[in-house]
């Protein structure tokens, strides 16, 4: 997956940029070898922190993470900066099952895999039913277990299929309503040196605007509420007519049955991810989120 979003990148640099010529730097991260816990290795920061390393010391020239993986709590490395955010991917997560049966239909005791504690918490919400199965690594890896038998569904981004090139595979996809996305979700965001002047200008001409926002508005609501990587946090962005932007957040309990939303509307991303935050930390969610382990 991370292979076809850097050629997604190189494909747009080609039209926007033929100038520039490309060479990709592959790298496996810490959190892609790891098959336990995502807090055992230092939360989300396990999947880019290599990357970052890599960017500072002049190994490679342009980073390329999905915004869901790089961590709120804290600044890009010093002397990085992100360029761009390209236009937004589906933020919605799919359904992968092999018979075909919708999630509120799958029978009790069902086996569904996913690591992320925001989809456990949502399931343990909306379809009790069924059984959170931790299962780590990516989508073509997971699919593989899928197959295999070793769980009977898969909860995956509907992005991420469509990068791997397998949406046939998808059997339904969950409304926002029902599965809220993670911070970040179907952005890819693109970091570079803050001295780089060639390379900032380059990537800059991919930049979507609306999503720029969205995101600073988003990782605004993450960072002020300071979560770990058990926190099941999501939330999402939209822009509406005229300039102005939505937020809405969410914060769960690791079980599900205890839910904090906020929704605000305003047209500063930041003033917006900031609102959001303090209406959501005034219903509890310090509590909330300090009372997790991690």
């Amino acid at each position: 997956m991370a292979l076809a979003q850097v050629e997604r990148v190189r494909g747009e640099l080609a039209v926007k940029r033929p100038d520039v010529v490309t060479e990709v730097v592959a790298f496996t991260t810490s959190g892609d070898r790891w098959a336990g816990a995502l807090s055992e290795l230092g939360g989300k920061g396990a999947f880019t922190k290599e990357i970052d390393r890599a960017l500072v010391d002049g190994r490679i020239d342009l980073a390329v993470h999905c915004m869901k993986d790089v961590p709120g709590d804290r600044p890009v490395p010093a002397g990085t900066v992100f360029a761009a955010y390209l236009a937004r991917d589906d933020i919605r997560d799919a359904l992968v099952n092999p018979v075909g049966v919708r999630l509120a239909e799958l029978p009790a005791g069902a086996r569904v895999g996913t690591s992320a504690v925001r989809r456990v918490a949502q399931l343990g919400r909306e379809f009790p039913q069924v059984e959170a199965v931790p299962l780590r690594g990516n989508a073509n890896s997971r699919l593989a277990k899928l197959d295999a038998g070793e769980v009977d569904a898969l909860l995956l981004a509907v992005s991420g299929l469509e990068r791997i090139g397998q949406p046939e595979r998808i059997t339904e996809v969950l409304s926002v309503d029902v599965m809220c996305p993670p911070i970040g979700a179907g952005v890819l965001g693109l970091q570079c040196r803050a001295d780089d002047v060639a390379t900032l200008e380059a990537a800059g001409t991919l930049g979507d605007p609306d999503v720029w926002r969205e995101t600073a508005a988003e990782r605004m609501l993450l960072h002020v509420l300071q979560g770990h990587c058990n926190s099941p946090i999501a939330g999402y962005a939209v822009s509406e007519a005229g300039g102005r932007l939505s937020l809405r957040g969410r914060v769960f309990s690791p079980d599900g049955k205890r839910v904090l939303e906020a929704f605000e509307t305003d047209d500063d991303p930041v003033t917006l991810g900031v609102a959001v935050a303090l209406a959501l930390l005034r219903q509890g969610a310090r509590g909330l989120i300090d009372g997790i382990p991690h």
